[in-house]
């Protein structure tokens, strides 16, 4: 592997594993939650918290895609050149 993908995976694995809870709710989720806990439903409560991690992956999700196929698409040209260069 090149130096630069090790570099990538172990900022992104010490980012994850390094990073800090934090309480991000608007105002109206947090009330609406807060009773609904103490109320004894928390199936509402684990509906927001999938659905905010939902939103989160999602983006890096799709940008993982890209630079995946983007750099398959890399690897794949300079072969493909040399390739055409030797049949002419």
């Amino acid at each position: 592997m090149n130096k630069w993908v090790v570099k990538l995976l172990s900022l992104i694995i010490s980012v994850f594993v390094f990073s800090i809870e934090g309480n991000a709710q608007c105002a109206m989720c947090r009330a609406t939650l807060e009773n609904n806990v103490s109320n004894g439903d928390i199936g509402i409560a684990a509906g927001i918290n999938f659905g905010i991690l939902y939103l989160f992956a999602a983006p890096y999700t799709v940008i993982a895609l890209i630079a995946f196929f983007w750099y398959k698409t890399s690897k794949r040209t300079p072969q493909n050149e040399s390739k055409g260069s030797l049949a002419g």
